[in-house]
């Protein structure tokens, strides 16, 4: 198993039973501790609010360039 920070997004790569190689996100696995919000919500919300800040900002983005949402 291997970690590398690419095209901003941490990702752990390992092969699977077949030999092949795959990656997840990193913040999928225990490769890092949990985000200390996560675990102060207690499962209370289902997303961070860096997060949805980025979110809002890509629909924004994305209705200046005439998309829909």
């Amino acid at each position: 198993m291997a970690y590398r920070h690419n095209w901003g997004l941490d990702r752990v790569y390992f092969h699977d039973d077949n030999g092949e190689l795959k990656l997840l996100p990193a913040a999928w696995t225990d490769v890092f501790p949990p985000d200390p919000i996560v675990v102060l919500s207690a499962g209370r919300s289902a997303f961070r609010l860096q997060d949805l800040l980025e979110l809002s900002l890509m629909i924004v983005a994305l209705q200046a360039k005439g998309g829909s949402t």
